[in-house]
């Protein structure tokens, strides 16, 4: 449970940064570039293998290409973000990556045939539901226009693919002792992508690193890889299902950093996000009791 929690808050971490980027103006392209290397580097140092030669040897491993193909959907997922924000505002974006969780929860239950009791499915469901009222920050929901409705789907489709994909590599190629550097190589992945998109964006003549974009990438990082490898460390543990590691890691994310944005951000919170918050501890509640 301890990795759970410590998951929640390294995820909830990474929002507090995000909204930093915001106000300091950091491109936020440029700083995820250095937060995969920082998280690559971390995650080399603590699997305690950090050379050229430990490098290497990962090329053998059974999960290798899953996290190079992992590693790349970080920014292509990313850049659909990006996107579908310019096409929909801020409140589409948020609601098609956190909704997104219904892809995994739905995969793990099919796949590894997870039981799934009537109180389970309500707490599913007042999970889902929650996590919409929470993000929705207006009175009359949410609005785009149809002709870019690809983008949404897109990142609601990207971003569970991510989380399934996770679950299976983990689940089937990735042992106890190899978290670390699995995780490691799948954000050197997200960085080798990224400087291939960052490559193309100044072909494009957009903007290069400047200063803040390093240190804001330095502050994502850590939070970052410790994100990914406490979520893969709460998968495993015993006596949870992973729909319900799913769904209580994705809703009480939600939760946490909606209590940090009012409290260090002073962002404005409607009635509908009070009741999608009462929503989200109701959901935990009953999913943590059905196991």
């Amino acid at each position: 449970m301890i990795a759970l929690i410590l998951s929640i808050l390294s995820s909830s971490a990474i929002y507090i940064v995000f909204k930093l980027f915001g106000k300091y103006n950091i491109t936020t392209l440029n700083a995820l570039i250095v937060n995969y290397f920082i998280a690559f580097v971390l995650g080399f140092m603590l699997q305690g293998n950090f050379s050229v030669e430990g490098v290497w040897s990962v090329t053998s491993k059974d999960w290798f290409y899953g996290s190079m193909a992992l590693g790349a959907m970080f920014i292509l997922v990313f850049s659909l973000m990006v996107i579908t924000t310019q096409k929909g505002g801020m409140s589409v974006v948020s609601v098609a990556s956190k909704m997104s969780v219904a892809i995994p929860v739905v995969f793990v239950i099919l796949y590894y045939n997870e039981s799934l009791g009537v109180l389970k499915i309500i707490g599913i469901i007042m999970a889902l539901m929650s996590v919409y009222l929470v993000s929705v920050r207006k009175k009359d929901g949410l609005s785009i226009d149809m002709k870019y409705f690809i983008f949404p789907l897109l990142v609601f489709l990207g971003s569970g693919i991510i989380e399934s994909s996770i679950k299976f590599l983990e689940n089937t190629y990735v042992p106890e002792d190899e978290v670390s550097l699995f995780s490691a190589i799948t954000f050197f992945f997200a960085f080798v992508t990224g400087l291939i998109v960052f490559g193309l964006r100044r072909h494009l003549n957009k903007p290069g690193f400047k200063s803040k974009d390093v240190i804001g990438g330095f502050l994502l990082g850590i939070p970052n890889y410790f994100s990914i490898y406490f979520f893969i460390l709460a998968l495993r543990i015993p006596g949870l299902d992973s729909s319900s590691i799913f769904i209580i890691n994705n809703v009480s994310i939600v939760l946490l950093s909606t209590i940090l944005g009012i409290i260090f951000f002073r962002e404005r919170v409607i009635t509908k996000n009070w009741v999608g918050i009462g929503m989200a501890i109701l959901s935990i509640i009953l999913i943590t009791y059905t196991q």
